[in-house]
């Protein structure tokens, strides 16, 4: 919602204040200005990065406009489930978990917990690391450091994303200057003409680098920079996870090691103590 307000506030401003200052907005419609500079921008973007990073920019597009992934009601249901697994754990042992850990999709346990079952991602890692668990890893600091370097590697991939968005925003300011020069290039070849045309070729020159630079700093680099925040904001999902079990491993209650875990979330999204208290009263006992 607020990219939204913010992408009409800058074009509004923008816009606006040509307007009021006794400007012609037909004068700023130069097609062929935006097909050089957004051409070129978008072509060198394919060149400095690889598919998957081109693939992914374009798939994140979406949260610009629907923000982060996980709300509060995402994470009331995550801690729900790890205090359901590790109460599981803990009065039954790690092996109860394998029938769940082992096909997730039919798991009873997992079924209770829609948003968590449909996050394939999530799902995967919390599996992972429980299947060790019942394969017999004990040691908590082998096992975080293991999750330490995969949770790195997927802040990397979404890192690359917002990095590629932002190096595209850096370099259309220059591309808005080579869309300028050959607009002039193209004046220079007409300077026979009468000053009304020649000062419409210089125009639309001008509107070239005033295009990089508007698109740059009002919409694209902003851009970048909201992937980036949303893509931090949504690695506390894993990390909510990587906490829980952690404190699991270390021979803490569920109630405590679900509590470990809800701290470390955003102040935004995480839930009460009594919030979360109901929550797992509410699911009662669940295998």
């Amino acid at each position: 919602m607020l990219f939204i307000v913010g992408f009409i506030v800058v074009v509004a401003c923008v816009i606006g204040g040509f307007v009021l200052a006794g400007g012609h907005v037909e004068v700023l419609w130069q097609p062929l200005e935006f097909l050089i500079i957004f051409g070129a921008g978008i072509g060198a973007f394919l060149i400095s990065n690889p598919v998957t990073v081109a693939k992914g920019t374009v798939k994140s597009m979406g949260m610009l406009v629907k923000g982060a992934k996980y709300k509060k009601d995402h994470y009331v249901e995550l801690l729900t489930l790890l205090y359901s697994l590790f109460k599981l754990a803990k009065s039954k042992g790690d092996l109860a978990l394998e029938s769940h850990v082992e096909n997730p999709t039919e798991s009873t346990l997992f079924a209770n917990f829609p948003k968590f079952q449909g996050d394939h991602h999530a799902v995967e890692f919390t599996c992972d690391y429980l299947r060790m668990l019942t394969l017999g890893t004990s040691n908590a600091f082998e096992v975080e450091a293991l999750m330490d370097a995969e949770l790195d590697v997927h802040h990397a991939e979404d890192s690359a994303i917002a990095g590629a968005m932002a190096t595209l925003g850096d370099s259309l300011p220059a591309l808005g200057i080579v869309a300028a020069v050959l607009g002039i290039i193209h004046t220079m070849g007409s300077i026979t003409e009468p000053p009304e045309i020649l000062g419409q070729l210089i125009g639309a020159a001008l509107v070239g680098t005033f295009s990089g630079i508007l698109f740059s700093y009002g919409f694209v680099s902003p851009m970048a920079q909201f992937m980036g925040a949303t893509f931090e904001s949504d690695s506390k999902y894993l990390m909510c996870i990587r906490t829980g079990i952690l404190a699991h491993m270390q021979g803490y209650a569920p109630q405590v090691s679900v509590e470990f875990s809800r701290k470390v979330l955003g102040s935004d999204v995480r839930p009460t103590f009594v919030e979360l208290e109901e929550a797992i009263n509410e699911i009662g006992n669940v295998e």
